[in-house]
């Protein structure tokens, strides 16, 4: 079955989904970058964070993996967070041609202290529906994405 937006009368880009979602992203970054900037990090930097907070040390093209973004991107981002003393990486012990990543102890209270600005700013965000529809909108767009 295919489902897609019904056309619309008018020219408003509120009624194409695509627009919706870059936009809804675009203010859900803003307020989360804007909640992390006390902590010297962005989003991308958190999304990294979260992944070596739940993990033993892993590889760096692990991490990439999970976070769906290219080595050479993740190589920058874990250089510049090395830098602030968040993570440190050295060279795997099974495979020397692989670095392990893990997170400092700078690095995890960075990432607590990170983890509930970004809860309240995600909350912010999503005030405006109920609880029941936040479950919702993120089984649908976990479906999405996963589809």
């Amino acid at each position: 079955m295919i489902v897609s937006t019904p056309p619309s009368a008018t020219a408003d880009p509120h009624d194409v989904l695509g627009y919706l979602l870059k936009h809804a992203a675009l203010q859900l970054t803003a307020l989360i970058d804007a909640a992390l900037e006390p902590f010297d990090i962005d989003s991308k930097d958190f999304g990294a964070l979260r992944v070596l907070a739940h993990r033993e040390p892993t590889s760096q093209l692990e991490v990439a993996k999970t976070l769906g973004i290219d080595r050479t991107t993740m190589v920058a981002l874990l250089d510049v967070l090395e830098r602030k003393g968040i993570v440190t990486r050295r060279p795997d012990p099974a495979d020397r041609r692989r670095n392990v990543v893990e997170l400092t102890a700078h690095g995890f209270k960075t990432y607590e202290d990170a983890e509930a600005a970004h809860g309240r700013a995600e909350s912010e965000f999503l005030g405006a529906i109920s609880p029941g529809a936040v479950d919702q909108l993120r089984r649908t767009l976990r479906t999405l994405v996963e589809h």
